[in-house]
């Protein structure tokens, strides 16, 4: 049975691969176990010279000169040259290079190490083997493949194509490397929390339904593991985190992807300002760690890292970006004045809470490009969070915006039950008014808080979009490996 969709080059390739097997080689060879990697030998070439060394990797580019052929071998640490000669290999193995080696192959070589004279790092090749014979023609000799979608959808052709693909997601699991690093040191204990959950809590947003056979009902994939992680708190544990998937069934946009990765983490005995200067030192350490320096570009714009970050209140940041207070906003009689004045189209539910977000969300977060920490938010889009001290309105609740972009999320929690009740209770007549993102009641969860919650800080950080600023990307998807995109018709081509 022929393989579909393959171009006349790919037919003659599948065609090889078949005389191969019957000619008794192994397209598709054994195990290549080496100590060296291209980058070493490069980092290494005095010590090494002269002696046998071994590679393997995939062939990016192949020259030939007559009795003598050059390529470009390629491994996850980087480029090595390779130098193919009849004298060295003898006639067959020369002839099996030229006749049945392509660009795409996966080779096992071994050779010495020498410099060209234009000074290039090569082996000079005394045998090799076969590991993979590629069918597929990579993608415009391996220089282009520039499609978005289909970038994203054929993640592993982009990293091929684009190296510096490769290295951006090779920087999120260092960053994220660093993160474990920094909350293990301060005595965070990791832990795992639930992905399907009977109640979707611990944030506002419209959740993902599932059905459970086994248990007969309906379930949630998760939009956040907060009140699970708070139930940790109530048992005993007194500073746990988590680096979690979550799914929120939003729209996609070059901020949101519906499958996100967020940290979360709980610190008991804390408030929400010891958690913003925690915040600061951390992203301040990560992004030296990673970048090797406070300083990263985002969006055109120079983002230091140096703390103290900005601080401002929420209803100032209102006021000085929007023209607008809160007491204006939770007037609802003026609120047909005020989105008209600030040329805003409201596609929710109008109530106060939405109409605050709205407000925020569109005249207020494009502004702060430092790192910025807008605090005392309004109790109205606040469900979880304690009530500041002097204004029952307001709660101890932070947002870290950088780029313009909304980072972090961190309250003082909310540790009263029966506050807690008619908080959910209010959210509850929201969603029967239409507002599907607000949230259920979790007696469960009351009953935990009943048992009682110590005073205790929250945090909420976006990996994703961390991994933006410091890579400088400006879309999300260029940060999440497999993002989500619609479902291509089967017999939809796609241009490569």
């Amino acid at each position: 049975m022929e393989l579909p969709n393959l171009n006349e080059v790919e037919r003659k390739r599948a065609e090889l691969v078949q005389i191969l097997k019957a000619s008794g080689v192994d397209p598709y060879g054994r195990r290549f176990i080496t100590p060296f990697y291209n980058k070493y030998l490069k980092e290494h070439f005095e010590e090494l010279l002269d002696k046998t060394v071994e590679a393997r990797g995939r062939i990016m580019a192949i020259r030939g000169h007559g009795k003598a052929s050059f390529a470009v071998l390629r491994d996850f640490s980087g480029d090595i040259q390779l130098y193919f000669r009849f004298d060295n290999l003898g006639e067959d193995k020369y002839n099996f290079f030229k006749k049945a080696i392509d660009i795409g192959d996966f080779i096992g070589v071994k050779g010495k190490l020498f410099k060209t004279h234009t000074g290039e790092i090569t082996i000079e090749v005394t045998d090799f083997e076969l590991l993979t014979k590629a069918i597929k023609v990579l993608p415009e000799k391996y220089h282009g493949l520039k499609d978005t979608e289909l970038r994203y959808r054929r993640r592993y052709l982009d990293l091929i194509a684009n190296r510096e693909v490769l290295e951006t997601f090779v920087k999120r699991s260092k960053i994220i490397q660093k993160i474990r690093e920094i909350f293990d040191r301060e005595g965070f204990i990791e832990v795992e929390t639930p992905m399907l959950q009977p109640i979707a809590g611990g944030a506002s947003a419209r959740p993902f339904k599932t059905y459970y056979n086994a248990l007969d009902q309906e379930m949630y994939l998760r939009i956040a593991p907060e009140l699970y992680l708070k139930r940790l708190i109530v048992g005993g544990f007194e500073k746990v985190y988590e680096i979690n998937r979550n799914f929120r069934n939003e729209g996609i946009s070059t901020k949101h992807n519906p499958e996100f990765t967020m940290l979360e983490a709980y610190w008991a005995y804390a408030d929400y300002m010891d958690v913003m200067n925690f915040v600061e030192n951390l992203l301040y350490e990560i992004t030296v760690s990673v970048n090797g320096t406070p300083k990263v570009t985002f969006l055109g714009h120079e983002i230091d890292f140096t703390p103290p970050f900005r601080r401002i209140k929420f209803n100032d940041a209102l006021s000085e970006f929007a023209g607008v207070s809160l007491e204006e906003l939770r007037d609802l009689s003026r609120a047909k004045e005020i989105l008209n004045r600030l040329n805003i189209k409201m596609d929710k539910p109008l109530t106060v809470g939405n109409l605050i977000n709205e407000v925020f969300d569109k005249k207020v977060e494009e502004h702060l490009i430092q790192p910025t920490f807008v605090y005392e938010f309004p109790i109205e889009i606040s469900p979880l969070a304690k009530r500041t001290p002097y204004d029952p309105h307001m709660v101890d609740r932070f947002e870290l915006f950088i780029g313009g972009l909304e980072l972090a999320n961190a309250f003082s929690e909310l540790n009263d039950p029966q506050d807690q009740y008619e908080r959910f209770y209010e959210q509850m007549e929201a969603k029967k008014k239409g507002d599907v993102e607000a949230q259920d009641l979790d007696m469960d969860y009351i009953e935990a808080m009943e048992y009682g919650l110590p005073p205790t800080g929250g945090l909420g950080i976006g990996i994703d979009r961390l991994v933006m600023i410091l890579t400088g990307k400006d879309s999300i998807r260029e940060v999440i490996l497999f993002p989500q995109l619609k479902k291509k018709e089967v017999n939809e081509k796609e241009e490569e």
